[in-house]
């Protein structure tokens, strides 16, 4: 684990020094409703490059983001870079393309699948193709989001504390949610763990 551990952290500092130099995009939504830190959020269409891993929920990150950040340092068909920022454009080969925030992790049959959401310049057809067949492009529609954002460390407890506290407000408020929870990160290992910003987002709908 203290490897995987070590392995995260350097991949992770790498990819957000690179990025200090670049503006940030971030996956666009608009607020519907906020309470404190609670948010209900209708989110515009985005592309994500995803990967399936089964392990551990604090091993996860660093088993898929090896693989995940080959695939945007150029190891895709049309071998062009795609530099994370904490998420924006097509360039040609050699050139950077911005990555946007924030990283998700989600759980699906017991394995978690962790994103990198793409840059909205992006569509399917323009996207470089990835050449690890772990990697998967997918298209999220358009979708409404309940969010609960918090500081702290990347723990499954703090994960889950703060996923109870968003299930409870959003049955709270009339709603039901149609999707399985997203454990979203925002900043790099080196930012101290009282300024992170991490959510937990659930897609939902109204209650009939």
């Amino acid at each position: 684990m203290l490897k995987r551990q070590a392995a995260l952290v350097i991949a992770l500092c790498s990819m957000f020094i690179s990025a200090t130099t670049m503006a940030t995009e971030e996956a666009e939504y608009t607020v519907l409703l906020k309470e404190e830190n609670l948010e209900v959020r209708h989110y515009e269409p985005q592309i994500v490059a995803e990967t399936v891993v089964d392990t551990e929920f604090e091993d996860a990150g660093s088993e898929a983001f090896g693989r995940l950040f080959k695939y945007i340092s150029g190891n895709n068909q049309s071998q062009q870079e795609i530099a994370m920022t904490a998420p924006v454009g097509q360039v040609a080969e050699g050139q950077d393309i911005e990555m946007t925030a924030p990283v998700g992790q989600t759980q699906v049959d017991g394995k978690w699948v962790v994103s990198f959401m793409m840059p909205g310049s992006f569509t399917m057809d323009s996207i470089p193709k990835p050449m690890d067949q772990r990697i998967v492009l997918r298209r999220v529609p358009q979708r409404t989001m309940a969010a609960i954002r918090y500081s702290g460390f990347w723990s499954e407890s703090g994960y889950q504390k703060n996923k109870s506290k968003l299930e409870k407000w959003i049955d709270k408020k009339g709603y039901i949610a149609t999707g399985a929870p997203i454990w979203a990160r925002y900043n790099a290992p080196f930012v101290p763990w009282f300024l992170r910003r991490n959510e937990v987002l659930i897609p939902i709908e109204r209650a009939q």
